[in-house]
C-alpha cells in the first residue's frame, strides 16, 4: 500500500502477488477497494497491481479537466514507475474505457485485455433507458449511504439482493470507504461523456476477452458486443441474469474466466 508520484499526481497503489503482471482499472468514482473480491484470489497467479484513478480514492483530486487518455497515461506512467514494461490489462466500466485507450495508444505495454461492462461510447454507445436514468440521477439530497442503497438494484439482480441482504450490507460499506467528493465525480463523468474508440478499436493488437452481465442497466450489454464486432481477436462472455457488478454477484466464476484466459 504505497503512493507513487506520476504524471504530475500521486496515485494510490497496491501490489499483491507474484507472476505475470496484472493491472486491474476501476471505474467512475469507484477505487481499488471494489477488487476485494478479485485481488485475493488473483494474486495467487499473478501480480496483481490495484490503484485508485485521479479523481478517485486515496490518489490526488486536481482541480482540472480529466479525460481518459490522462487516465490511460496515468496508467502508464505508474507502471514504468513499478518497473512493469508490459502487463496483462483487466479494466472494469470506466477502467474499461481506460483499459481501451491504453491498449490503443500504449500498444507494447498490454499483453492481453480483458474489458468487463464497457463500451466503445461515441455513437455506437447504448446508454441507460430514460426511467433508470431520471432514478439514477435523483440524488438531490441523498447522502452517500442512500444514494448506494437506491441504486443497488443497477448493480446486483433482485434474486441477488433478496437471497444475500449480507452481502450487500457488506457492498454498502466497502463502497463508502474514501468516498469521492462531488467535484470529483463530475470531472471523472465528464471524462466518460467524452469517451469515444469506435474508429480507432481496430488498433487494438492484443487478445481480449468481454464479459458482462447480460442484464446490466447501467451500461447495456449490447456495447460489449460492439465492442466484441469492433476489436480484431476478442472473444465475449455474457453472464446469465447479472448487472452492472457481475464480477461481484459472480466473482468465482469471473475469477475463473480471468485465470483461464491470462494463463492460455
Amino acid at each position: 500500500m504505497s503512493t507513487a508520484h506520476v504524471n504530475g499526481i500521486d496515485i494510490y497503489y497496491e501490489v499483491h502477488g507474484n507472476g505475470a503482471p496484472l493491472v486491474l482499472i476501476m471505474g467512475l468514482r469507484r477505487n481499488a477497494e471494489w477488487w476485494h473480491l478479485q485481488v485475493p484470489e488473483l494474486s495467487k497467479h499473478f501480480r496483481v497491481v490495484a490503484f485508485d484513478n485521479r479523481g478517485a480514492g486515496r490518489s490526488d483530486k486536481p482541480d482540472m479537466e480529466y479525460s481518459i487518455r490522462l487516465f490511460a497515461d496515468d496508467t502508464a506512467a505508474l507502471m514504468d514507475f513499478l518497473g512493469i514494461g508490459r502487463a496483462h490489462i483487466l479494466g472494469i466500466s470506466m477502467g474499461g474505457y481506460i483499459a481501451q485507450e491504453l491498449a490503443i495508444n500504449y500498444p507494447a505495454k498490454v499483453n492481453r485485455l480483458i474489458l468487463g461492462c464497457t463500451s466503445c461510447g461515441g455513437t455506437r454507445a447504448a446508454i441507460m433507458s430514460p426511467e433508470r436514468m431520471e432514478k439514477f440521477t435523483a440524488n438531490k439530497g441523498l447522502a452517500p449511504e442512500q444514494i448506494l442503497r437506491k441504486d443497488v438494484d443497477l448493480y446486483f439482480s433482485d434474486r441477488f439482493i433478496s437471497e444475500q441482504p449480507d452481502w450487500i450490507e457488506q457492498f454498502v460499506e466497502i463502497s463508502l470507504r474514501y468516498y469521492q467528493p462531488p467535484d470529483a465525480f463530475f470531472r471523472q463523468f465528464n471524462a466518460c461523456l467524452k469517451h469515444d474508440t469506435t474508429d480507432r478499436l481496430k488498433k487494438i493488437n492484443a487478445p481480449t476477452l468481454i464479459m458482462a452481465g447480460n442484464d446490466d442497466h447501467l451500461v447495456p450489454s449490447q456495447n460489449s458486443s460492439t465492442l466484441k464486432e469492433l476489436i480484431p481477436h476478442a472473444r465475449l462472455e455474457l453472464f446469465e441474469g447479472c448487472r452492472h457488478c457481475f464480477f461481484m454477484e459472480e466473482s468465482a466464476k469471473f475469477n475463473a474466466a480471468v485465470r483461464e484466459f491470462l494463463l492460455k
